[in-house]
């Protein structure tokens, strides 16, 4: 492990050792310091977070795009403000502190038996939406985690989420979308974060104007099981309360070759993704560069940052 691995790790283990003994209200005020401390420093992660939200709001000037990255990153610590903390919140906590609209797709979903996949795009707190689900509707599922360096920071997202209630597989191996393919043939619950590309197989798709690459996971696990696809989106407002919308299914086509129909399902996802985005752009955590355009910065003017 490098020091700067070692580095990592420790930081990590700091914030669910003692960010989480905070009360509420101080912990909030460490997470909009520390996200203010980044946003001033300008650094590549905030510079490709505004990159990014100049797609979603074409039509914002400079000024408008640096108020919604800091906005971005008071969003981002906040979640990681939760993250630290949901372990140590009491199952009244986690129950009023996210409020769906949409839920009948996810409850009628769950009581036909025939499967779940929820997709959500890196919104406000999908760690939060998880523990809701299985602590207010006492449904556990399957979800899927990227392998992170050093092994040790993996283990502790996995620890740190399997304490939530949800069973973690890992993204790379090959054996996860087997494992999914199971669950949901038993008529349980997949919840995927969605709208980024952990592999070269991805589906293009037309992102605010422009291509991006997302997983076919989605579709294809909903093609081959027969499960129910819901997009989710989240967001915050004022208050401690997460809102959040779960959007109509995506049917699988009735006609079309598995590439066709993988990719009308996928773009569907990316509309509806999108639709959530576009009204709440500040909670869209996307620090990483996610257009084909800013992949390959040669061939567009939008690359070039982070």
């Amino acid at each position: 492990m490098s020091p700067q691995e070692r580095l990592t790790d420790a930081l990590y283990g700091l914030g669910w050792s003692t960010v989480k003994k905070l009360p509420e209200p101080a912990a909030v005020r460490l997470g909009q310091t520390v996200a203010d401390l980044a946003w001033k420093r300008r650094g590549k992660g905030v510079l490709r977070l505004e990159g990014n939200y100049a797609r979603v709001v074409p039509d914002a000037g400079p000024g408008r795009l640096a108020e919604l990255s800091r906005l971005g990153m008071r969003s981002y610590l906040r979640y990681w403000m939760e993250s630290f903390r949901l372990p140590a919140w009491s199952e009244e906590r986690i129950r009023t502190g996210f409020d769906p609209k949409g839920l009948h797709h996810l409850t009628d979903g769950i009581a036909s038996g025939r499967g779940v996949v929820l997709a959500l795009p890196h919104m406000a707190n999908w760690d939060l939406a998880g523990a809701w689900v299985t602590t207010e509707l006492r449904t556990p599922f399957t979800t899927v985690a990227e392998r992170l360096k050093p092994e040790t920071l993996y283990d502790r997202f996995v620890a740190y989420r399997e304490g939530l209630g949800m069973e973690v597989l890992p993204h790379s191996g090959g054996t996860a979308f087997g494992t999914l393919a199971r669950r949901l043939r038993d008529g349980g619950l997949v919840c995927l974060v969605a709208e980024r590309d952990l592999s070269a197989s991805g589906v293009p798709v037309t992102f605010f104007g422009d291509t991006a690459t997302m997983p076919a996971g989605p579709a294809l696990l909903a093609q081959q099981t027969g499960a129910l696809l819901l997009p989710v989106t989240l967001w915050y407002d004022d208050s401690p309360v997460m809102q959040g919308r779960v959007h109509p299914p995506i049917e699988v086509p009735e006609s079309g070759t598995r590439a066709e129909t993988t990719s009308l399902m996928t773009q569907a996802l990316a509309d509806a993704f999108a639709s959530g985005i576009a009204d709440h752009p500040e909670d869209w955590h996307m620090l990483q560069r996610l257009w084909r355009a800013d992949l390959d910065p040669a061939r567009s003017g939008h690359g070039g940052t982070a």
